[in-house]
């Protein structure tokens, strides 16, 4: 990958590629953005790799929940984003934040659902003012 300047978007496709061929990216991808000066952009890339890996069918989604999600639960979220998607393969990243109090808040490279009730309570608390 070292040469002209590459876009974000063959960066990511590139990448997206490798890890659907079973080879770990994290070293080579931190060498490339190193190598280039491209480091400020990490984030950036990684969205494009999420979103890439989305258009090739595997989905990323990240799982906010006041407590840890039963195996029942990430079936449901998992099919539901199936469903709601054209993904044939769904992981889930979970991250359990107490102060959401109950519900839970699913992320995707294109949609976000919050049902926590933190963001109720938000919301009705905004609709007061």
């Amino acid at each position: 990958m070292a040469g002209a300047r590459l876009s974000r978007r063959k960066i990511a496709a590139y990448f997206a590629d490798e890890l659907l061929a079973g080879r770990n990216v994290a070293k080579p991808l931190a060498a490339y953005l190193v190598e280039s000066k491209r480091t400020r952009e990490v984030t950036l890339i990684v969205r494009d790799i999420e979103a890439a890996l989305a258009q090739r069918g595997v989905l990323l989604a990240d799982i906010a929940s006041a407590r840890e999600l039963s195996q029942d639960t990430e079936h449901t979220i998992t099919a539901y984003l199936k469903n709601k998607t054209a993904a044939k393969d769904v992981h889930l990243r979970q991250e359990v934040d107490e102060s959401l109090l109950g519900g839970v808040r699913i992320e995707t490279p294109d949609q976000r659902l919050d049902t926590t009730l933190r963001h109720r309570l938000d919301q009705l608390t905004a609709s007061k003012i």
